[in-house]
């Protein structure tokens, strides 16, 4: 394994490490029994790699009130916004691997601000919580 492949790896760590303590504060808040399912959007300009963050999650729940849950992620498209008004998609570098790319505009050519793309949310847990007497 490359460092340039290791670093990715630790990135994806990092990240669902902090997802999942997230997700069993969450859990714990609602004294749940376990979690089933965790629903995550990940942006694509946040270069996490599906593959990775599935690892870590499985890795990261074990031994937990999530370790048989499903993890459901769901990919978002990045969005730019330009300066000359255009709105979609950018016109991506070759080397897109890269911490802070540089999104280009297809109509003009200048660099633009992304607008989608760039975040990774919990939108939902599914977890079984305990009935409340009334």
């Amino acid at each position: 394994m490359t460092n340039a492949g290791m670093k990715w790896e630790m990135h994806e760590f990092s990240v669902m490490s902090q997802m999942v303590e997230l997700i069993l504060a969450e859990a714990k808040k609602r004294e749940a029994e376990c979690i089933e399912q965790v629903n995550l959007e990940v942006g694509e300009f946040t270069f996490l790699a599906e593959e990775q963050l599935r690892f870590a999650y499985k890795i990261l729940t074990k031994g937990t009130i999530g370790e048989n849950s499903s993890l459901v992620i769901t990919s978002v498209k990045g969005k730019i916004r330009c300066d000359c008004s255009y709105e979609g998609e950018p016109e991506l570098p070759e080397e897109i691997h890269m911490l802070f790319p540089i999104l280009r505009c297809p109509k003009c050519g200048k660099i633009a601000q992304v607008k989608e793309g760039l975040g990774c949310t919990i939108r939902n847990i599914t977890m079984v919580v305990p009935d409340v007497q009334t």
